[in-house]
């Protein structure tokens, strides 16, 4: 039996690893994982969205929104790479109102933890993004 036969089954763990080195901070870990889940399974998309979350989390918008893009063209109905491209581009200053439409798409998601997900961004975004401006700086 081969190494990777052998591991085959810890593609989910390797993955989850890396979504959660990724919520630690951890960058080289989180690199790591997706790598090693991606080489046991080069079909699957799991770890590209994952590597959609680490640019995601790093701020790297563009980059973020390239590995979601990737992932749509193999599953148009990924309603995870949808909400974090929405997400992803709702904090890019020109596509704010894109971002925005995607995640009201999200809405419709069977996956609770979708829509929670995306209802959640949308507040993000209005509450923060297109914030209006505060008592403060009206007399400015």
């Amino acid at each position: 039996m081969s190494a990777a036969k052998k591991y085959k089954e810890d593609f989910i763990l390797l993955a989850e690893a890396g979504f959660i080195a990724v919520n630690q901070a951890d960058e080289d870990a989180a690199l790591k994982l997706f790598k090693a889940a991606e080489m046991l399974d080069p079909k699957n998309i799991l770890p590209k969205i994952g590597f959609g979350y680490l640019h995601l989390h790093k701020l790297e918008l563009k980059q973020a929104v390239k590995y979601f893009d990737d992932v749509l063209e193999v599953d148009p109905h990924n309603d995870m790479a949808k909400a974090f491209k929405g997400l992803s581009m709702s904090m890019m200053p020109n596509s704010i109102d894109k971002g925005e439409k995607i995640l009201e798409q999200t809405l419709k998601s069977k996956d609770p933890m979708i829509k929670k997900l995306a209802g959640s961004a949308i507040d993000f975004v209005e509450k923060f993004i297109k914030k209006t401006p505060g008592p403060a700086s009206k007399g400015k």
